[in-house]
């Protein structure tokens, strides 16, 4: 890897532990949305909640685009959605849906230690597709790797193995692990490689806009269910928030910087997530109560966070000792 190579792939890792911290700071907003939400709609059932909740990030996100794209977009970017474009954002938008449906219902069901680690399993899940793909071992390096990445989600998790049983939330959870390794794999495929960052992100986005409204209406109590929410200051502000960081932010590295790395890379580099989430759960949720007049307690500091997280920043430093090459 020459000097130019070095530095645009430290900067896509960093780019991309940015990105986990904004999906961290998506669990506590996510969280104090919904009781947000479930104050305004008592009584709201699982399905429509998280459609409420989550479909509108995507709805705004995609008139957002759009209107970028018709008022400041000029030459070469004005170009239509080509095919692979298509195909691309469409392949993203269904994974990354289909992972968050499955894994907001499976929580129902499910202890959140086991949720957090079932779906860290991802990471496990690239390396082992890859491998059967190039019908090649990734070698020991990225096994160990990924060993030390599950033992430090369960760590920070605490989590518990007599828990362990294969429900309903269990296995809705493990296959929402499949959809968001799906989701990684595609921004790995070398047909899209040309694709333009902010056309695949639109059509993403309105894939999932498109598939959380339709389950918001068929779901819905009542059509005044829908537009209560925004009659709230609080529901506004906690939405506006994940817009710009959790789905903005993320997504839009997400899918300008993973394509420079590895997916095995990638997929280890995402289990920053439970960190940052549990970092922030520390004092926003604090925060959020005293803003929007909710009841959700800060979570305290243990043990297990520092011996969690170093275990999962042991294996990323551990891998890019000698990274696996992108072909």
């Amino acid at each position: 890897m020459n000097p130019t190579q070095n530095v645009r792939h430290w900067r896509a890792i960093g780019m991309l532990v940015l990105a986990t911290a904004f999906w961290g700071l998506s669990f506590p907003t996510v969280k104090a949305l919904a009781l947000v939400h479930a104050a305004i709609q008592p009584g709201s059932g699982n399905w429509f909640t998280a459609s409420a909740t989550v479909g509108p990030r995507f709805v705004i996100g995609t008139v957002v685009l759009l209107i970028i794209h018709l008022l400041f977009l000029r030459g070469s970017a004005r170009r239509r959605t080509t095919p692979a474009e298509w195909r691309q954002g469409l392949l993203l938008g269904l994974f990354a849906a289909g992972g968050m449906i499955l894994q907001n219902d499976g929580l129902q069901f499910t202890a959140a230690s086991t949720s957090a680690f079932l779906t860290q399993l991802t990471a496990i899940l690239i390396p082992l597709y890859v491998a059967f793909r190039m019908r090649k071992n990734p070698g020991w390096r990225v096994w160990f790797c990924c060993a030390l990445v599950i033992t430090g989600v369960a760590i920070l998790g605490q989590f518990d193995w007599r828990e362990l049983r294969l429900g309903r939330g269990e296995f809705e959870t493990l296959l929402g692990a499949f959809f968001f390794a799906g989701q990684i794999l595609t921004l790995d495929r070398p047909e899209f490689a040309g694709n333009r960052v902010m056309r695949i992100t639109l059509v993403m986005f309105a894939t999932e806009a498109v598939i959380y409204s339709i389950m918001a209406f068929a779901t819905a109590p009542n059509l005044s269910a829908l537009a209560a929410p925004w009659a709230s200051p609080a529901f506004i502000m906690l939405t506006l928030l994940l817009v710009v960081f959790c789905t903005f932010g993320a997504f839009f590295l997400m899918n300008a910087w993973q394509p420079k790395i590895t997916a095995t890379e990638a997929g280890l580099v995402y289990c920053f997530e439970p960190i940052f989430g549990t970092l922030l759960a520390l004092f926003l949720p604090g925060l959020f109560s005293a803003a929007f007049g909710i009841n959700y307690a800060n979570e305290t500091f243990t043990w297990t966070l520092l011996t969690g997280g170093a275990f999962i920043t042991a294996a990323n430093i551990l891998l890019q000792l000698k990274p696996p090459v992108k072909s």
